[in-house]
């Protein structure tokens, strides 16, 4: 008996349990089907007013560059004889920079210009000697016409003066090549002497005095000191925004603080398909003492300026 009622008392919890959880997850799925009034009337949270402008802006960097920058190259072989700049030397258009052993050559030349005066000399000759002979045939022209000499002497006369006529044309062409020989020869000697192409500032010099250097050797290192100029790709949203004569601020990662006004002097007209980029270049304007070619730039571009 007492076991049988111990069992009907515990199989009666069991059944109050089971009933008590069964009503209390009713309960819970009602409360959470309700919807809230607070989060159904607060409106979503409105973007910070600077993001849209941050994200139209654009920082790019590069080196500044100059527009004339250049190795100046050895234009024929030969021997260094003569160094006239060093580097940090300033240089105008035109300045002798190196001379190359021109011994040779100079006796060539003087060679060439004895074979022309002499050639000159003979065209003269055979000028006067033409001169002659068609006075001669002018003459027996006349005499023939006046009945005092035969045929045969006058037509010896016209071919006399006709081949006379040819050898002037042979040495007027001699004459030619014998120019063009020297002229060429004056090319070559020019060649040893190398020149600056244009005004700056030695930045390198690559070759010693007595040093054998074949065509197409380094001599010299060359750069312009201004203006300075960088060239820099942004993204084509900037069609139409960046334009030529733009203002644009300049600073260098070098220089904390400093700032540098910039132009806009160059903007391609054309967007690489395969990024969808275009090129522009700006210019430092002024000469900013500080500033050298190669330095790192950084520049700033708002869509909205």
């Amino acid at each position: 008996m007492r076991s049988a009622w111990h069992r009907n008392f515990v199989l009666g919890l069991l059944v109050t349990a089971l009933l008590a959880v069964m009503g209390c997850s009713g309960n819970t799925g009602e409360v959470a089907a309700a919807p809230s009034p607070v989060a159904a009337s607060t409106p979503p949270p409105a973007l910070a007013p600077n993001v849209a402008k941050a994200e139209s802006g654009f920082t790019v960097s590069g080196p500044l560059i100059v527009e004339h920058e250049l190795d100046v190259l050895a234009q024929r072989d030969g021997m260094v004889v003569e160094l006239k700049s060093e580097a940090g030397t300033r240089v105008h258009s035109g300045d002798l920079l190196v001379q190359l052993d021109d011994r040779q050559l100079t006796a060539d030349l003087e060679a060439a210009r004895a074979k022309t005066r002499s050639i000159e000399a003979d065209l003269k000759a055979w000028q006067a000697e033409a001169k002659v002979l068609q006075s001669d045939y002018d003459r027996a022209e006349k005499m023939w016409e006046a009945q005092i000499t035969t045929k045969e002497q006058l037509d010896h006369a016209k071919y006399k003066a006709e081949a006379d006529q040819f050898d002037v044309q042979r040495v007027e062409q001699l004459l030619i090549n014998a120019r063009e020989t020297q002229r060429s020869l004056e090319l070559e000697l020019e060649k040893t002497r190398t020149r600056s192409p244009f005004a700056g500032i030695v930045a390198r010099r690559y070759v010693r005095q007595g040093q054998q250097v074949a065509k197409g050797d380094r001599l010299f290192w060359i750069a312009a000191e201004g203006p300075l100029r960088m060239r820099f790709t942004v993204p084509e949203k900037f069609v139409g925004v960046l334009k030529v004569g733009r203002q644009l601020v300049m600073t260098i990662p070098n220089f904390p603080g400093a700032e540098y006004e910039a132009k806009v002097v160059e903007v391609s007209p054309i967007v690489d398909p395969s990024s969808g980029t275009f090129d522009g270049m700006v210019e430092v304007k002024g000469a900013p003492a500080s500033l050298r070619p190669g330095m790192n730039a950084v520049l700033r571009i708002d869509a909205l300026p």
